[in-house]
């Protein structure tokens, strides 16, 4: 699964300077490229699937009981 890339609107955040924005910018991507090269590439464990599927039928029971 990739992981999605989130668009900015461009502006920052109240009181956060250029310089910790393209700091935390440079973070994220070096963090991507470390995700991709390793986590991306391994498959998903059958307790990681069993959780997902629990959590899946625990969303349904919710929207149901709305």
């Amino acid at each position: 699964m990739k992981p999605a890339i989130v668009e900015s609107d461009g502006h920052l955040p109240a009181g956060q300077s250029l310089k910790r924005a393209l700091d935390t910018r440079q973070l994220g991507l070096n963090l991507r490229t470390v995700y991709e090269g390793s986590v991306d590439t391994q498959p998903i464990t059958d307790t990681h699937v069993e959780l997902l599927l629990r959590l899946r039928q625990k969303e349904r029971e919710l929207r149901r009981a709305i």
